[in-house]
């Protein structure tokens, strides 16, 4: 697995005790009480298989692929041609294995869902972070994730180029419009986080430069510029000079966050990253 960087609000690197529950609680509604068709064939049969890639993809995944496959079938043998993180060209050999056949074919689909889900999202991150290439933004994630893969999206999110936001809304405070309208404004909105939770991130939604101006003088730690115009957005990184750093969200595409990162902000959030994803074309061939 590829290690964390520094810029990161949340380490979204997964233990194997988080990859294993995740394979678990699969296996739990695809596979049950057991695979019935697979008791079509013999408990001694050996097989080995080949995956392949149909297309270009940004690699991501494998732990928990190979975590389904092991799971029923300790002693099953994977020598992978890619790691996490690669890109890989349609028709490439993935990774081959060798192991009992029962195993091979009932983890199978598990092991793909896994894999084809991840490597979307680490695919789809790296198109954004390909369009920002030689800027000084980075391209966030965000909690529109499917319930449950949390952190193993966000993991594919590092996979493909992009950094982490927060995990939740346990380890992060931001303070959206509704939070500043029940406190008060923003200079009271950002005391009463500091006086709760001091030692928390303190990201602050802002929606005009008055606003801005507002969250710097209050002291917060990043300010979050809620569907600024292009002209706003410019105004806001003179304004700022380096302060504190600003984060955009909102109405951002593939085809509008190159001209976002060259107005000088620092990050870009997007949930395309992790909701706007479409499996990756994964095969995996058997030979008995």
């Amino acid at each position: 697995m590829i290690a964390p960087d520094s810029t990161h609000l949340v380490d979204a690197l997964p233990s194997a005790i988080d990859i294993l529950a995740d394979v678990e609680r699969a296996f739990a509604e695809d596979v049950g009480p057991g695979d019935a068709t697979a008791d079509l064939l013999d408990p001694d049969a050996t097989a080995t298989a080949v995956l392949t890639c149909r297309e270009d993809a940004v690699l991501c995944g494998t732990a928990w692929f190979e975590t389904a496959f092991r799971k029923l079938d300790a002693n099953v043998q994977i020598e992978w041609l890619a790691k996490d993180g690669a890109r890989v060209a349609a028709g490439a050999a993935i990774c081959r294995l060798a192991g009992k056949a029962r195993a091979l074919v009932t983890a199978e689909r598990t092991a793909l869902n896994f894999l084809q889900l991840l490597s979307a999202t680490a695919t789809v991150t790296s198109h954004y972070a390909d369009a920002i290439a030689g800027t000084k933004t980075r391209v966030l994630d965000t909690r529109k994730t499917i319930p449950g893969l949390r952190r193993a999206q966000k993991y594919a999110v590092l996979c493909g180029g992009g950094t982490n936001h927060r995990m939740g809304l346990f380890d992060a405070m931001m303070l959206k419009e509704n939070h500043i309208i029940a406190a008060g404004g923003i200079p009271a909105a950002v005391r009463a986080a500091r006086a709760i939770h001091p030692s928390l991130p303190l990201i602050v939604e802002v929606e005009t430069l008055e606003e801005l101006a507002q969250v710097i003088e209050a002291g917060g730690d990043r300010a979050l510029l809620d569907n600024f115009t292009p002209a706003m957005l410019e105004e806001a990184v003179r304004l700022t000079a380096g302060r504190i750093p600003l984060e955009v969200s909102g109405n951002v595409e593939i085809d509008t966050i190159r001209a976002i990162a060259e107005t000088g902000v620092d990050f870009i959030s997007s949930g395309a990253l992790t909701k706007h994803i479409r499996a990756i074309d994964l095969s995996l061939r058997l030979n008995l």
